[in-house]
């Protein structure tokens, strides 16, 4: 009886009502060519999240709502040697695989992580200035959010604590923990869903998100920025 592949690359979803984004998304993570894991970390969905996740085959693991609580608890269920978060509403464009596969196999890698380069999927001009202004972030602060992924070492992740089951902010806490100049940014592109910009306001959103996050490193626990953020 042959042994099953060892598994090097696990990927986390947590979702919450996400039927209509999730699909896409798994989709592209087909085209990953080794053994990998994928776990939907599910908040509690009341739409059919937790039928697409099973009919693509995926483990689905039941978690207290919150992405900090979900990611921590999906993380808990992984095998790999690397572990890939990813946002339901995202989805992993071209050469995603050889930026994850060339980060994998550099040995120098395992203290560091990796997140993707932002894109929205809206041809507006105003999506174009909210890249410009992730990139600004990346670039001069060191933060990548969670839509653009996080690949880390599972050595990493456990050394420095892995996501706080906080309400907000869990990605801001992780990339801080983990370091500035440890963090790189593929080439290739995690295209988020421009929704939340589109019903929130091309201004206001990121206005809101910028507070929210000026508010957080001043120190204002997460529980009370969370009622801001809405």
């Amino acid at each position: 009886m042959s042994e099953s592949p060892a598994i090097d690359l696990s990927i986390v979803i947590p979702t919450l009502n996400a039927a209509a984004h999730l699909p896409a998304s798994l989709a592209a993570l087909a085209a990953w060519p080794q053994a990998s894991q994928i776990i939907v970390a599910d908040g509690g969905s009341e739409d059919e999240t937790e039928s697409v996740a099973r009919d693509a085959g995926v483990t689905i693991v039941q978690a207290n709502r919150g992405r900090g609580q979900q990611l921590a608890q999906g993380a808990a269920s992984t095998t790999g040697q690397w572990i890939l978060f990813l946002h339901a509403d995202t989805v992993l464009q071209s050469g995603w695989v050889e930026d994850v596969g060339a980060f994998i196999s550099e040995a120098n890698n395992q203290d560091r992580a990796a997140a993707f380069h932002f894109a929205l999927d809206d041809a507006a001009p105003q999506a174009r200035r909210v890249e410009r202004l992730v990139a600004w972030r990346c670039r001069t602060l060191g933060l990548p959010y969670g839509d653009q992924g996080l690949l880390i070492h599972r050595d990493l992740y456990n050394k420095i604590g892995g996501y706080q089951q906080i309400p907000l902010m869990e990605d801001v806490d992780m990339v801080r923990r983990i370091g500035k100049r440890q963090i790189h940014i593929f080439n290739s592109a995690a295209l988020t869903s421009a929704d939340r910009f589109r019903t929130g306001g091309w201004w206001t959103r990121p206005s809101r998100n910028l507070f929210c996050l000026f508010l957080y490193m001043c120190g204002l626990p997460p529980r009370w920025i969370a009622k801001l953020y809405g």
